[in-house]
């Protein structure tokens, strides 16, 4: 079976995950410009990957025999993602998603190690798959962020 460690790690992607959908669903309502409708266009579509990130982990933590978090396990922790006083400051926003993606980027690659140590390779294919994803979004915001660095 699965290790604590394993499950731990999940949990916390799991919160990580409904987390970012609610601060990418806020910045991508507060945000206002021209220049920031690409921003927020990649951002909604951001939150259905995130959104199905979750669904995922918490289907393999109810397989585990485990449960996903709920609100009252919740505990946030993305600062940097919160939506800017100025809602045309785009680049904090960018700044926050590149963060958060670094951070998850992290978590599943720890999830990877601790899986493949506890001898779960489900758990192990399926960080991997999230991995993937987590790392398009960040080639994708530091694009945005070259753009912005550039005005």
């Amino acid at each position: 079976m699965t290790s604590d460690q394993v499950t731990q790690l999940l949990r916390k992607a799991y919160g990580d995950e409904i987390e970012t959908v609610m601060n990418y669903l806020t910045n991508s309502i507060v945000l206002d410009g021209v220049s920031a409708e690409e921003v927020k266009e990649s951002l909604e579509v951001d939150i259905q990957e995130e959104l199905d990130h979750a669904r995922m982990i918490g289907q393999r933590l109810k397989q585990l025999d485990q449960r996903p978090p709920a609100s009252m396990d919740f505990q946030a922790n993305q600062q940097s993602l919160q939506p800017p006083e100025d809602s045309t400051d785009v680049l904090s926003v960018i700044e926050g998603v590149l963060e958060a993606e670094e951070d998850a980027i992290e978590t599943y690659r720890s999830i990877i190690t601790a899986a493949e140590d506890a001898d779960d390779p489900v758990t192990e294919d399926l960080a991997v798959t999230i991995l993937a994803d987590e790392e398009a979004h960040r080639t994708e915001f530091r694009g945005f962020r070259k753009e912005y660095r550039n005005d």
